[in-house]
């Protein structure tokens, strides 16, 4: 689809020095509506690429499925009204995803459809009610076993970084990915103008290979964790969230309640641990 950049004409105003024009690269930001088979569920501001995986860790983190084999399959419609700058036009802009669920699987009560669609910046804004967002997972965080070595986890946020080809271009997506917490191996990577969009689709990428639930793994954000991305992890079954940046009071309340394990402002060689610091092994030389 060739839309994860777009080049925009810029004027760069540099103090002392004086003013350029040059092309500019961004990150595409466009809608993108998810339907169950044919039913309009929910318009999410997303950076196109890896759609069907994020439509699969949507549903996975509002509770619809729970195993790869609940999901069918999906596919772009196309015609007039499917989004962006054109609609109202034939041309296919993939904005629009019809997801077919297996069979047997239930079809998402209608509490479930948000009223307005979602911004990148908040993946729970238009909720239809706030008891919808206590969703409760099919797999038990934890009781999950996982120990991870803090000597691993700190060169976790470098190796994303390493990984962030879209963001050297443009500095405005997020990332997240999923490491193996046994071996330290970065199992997937994605990005998105949207943090809990990246997320989805590191969700997704389990769904659509079969590897819910992810235990033993670590989910790492390039950004804060809120409640939304605890609630994901909790949801796919990851045992650890580490994060740059703060988490939120009500995402610390739900990793304590969950029995995950959050870090958070995990910088060089330091980090926060607001649950389960079990979980972190520590070498013997280190003081505590």
């Amino acid at each position: 689809m060739g839309r994860i950049t777009a080049r925009r004409p810029v004027v760069k105003i540099t103090l002392g020095v004086g003013e350029t024009r040059r092309p500019d690269t961004l990150a595409v930001e466009e809608p993108l509506e998810i339907r169950i088979a044919g039913t309009p569920l929910v318009v999410t501001m997303r950076t196109p690429g890896h759609d069907v995986e994020l439509a699969a860790g949507f549903l996975v983190s509002e509770g619809v499925i729970s195993a790869g084999e609940h999901f069918r399959s999906a596919i772009h419609c196309g015609g007039p009204g499917t989004g962006g700058p054109l609609a109202g036009t034939t041309e296919n802009t993939y904005n629009v995803l019809d997801v077919s669920l297996a069979p047997g699987v239930a079809l998402p009560s209608a509490d479930l459809a948000r009223n307005f669609y979602t911004t990148s910046s908040c993946g729970l804004c238009g909720k239809a009610s706030i008891e919808a967002v206590e969703t409760v997972s099919a797999y038990d965080v934890a009781a999950d076993g996982t120990v991870v070595d803090a000597e691993a986890l700190v060169g976790f946020p470098d190796l994303l970084r390493a990984q962030q080809a879209v963001f050297d271009k443009t500095g405005g997506l997020h990332a997240a990915a999923l490491f193996d917490a046994e071996t330290g191996e970065l199992l997937v990577l994605r990005e998105d103008v949207g943090r809990h969009n990246a997320v989805d689709k590191v969700v997704g990428w389990a769904v659509l290979n079969d590897r819910l639930p992810l235990r033993s793994t670590v989910l790492q954000v390039s950004g804060r964790a809120s409640f939304e991305l605890v609630q994901k992890a909790v949801m796919a079954g990851i045992p650890m969230l580490a994060a740059v940046s703060a988490p939120s009071s009500l995402a610390v309340e739900l990793a304590e309640a969950s029995g995950l394990t959050l870090v958070g402002f995990l910088r060089g060689r330091s980090m926060n641990v607001y649950s389960r610091a079990d979980r972190i092994r520590v070498p013997a030389h280190v003081t505590v």
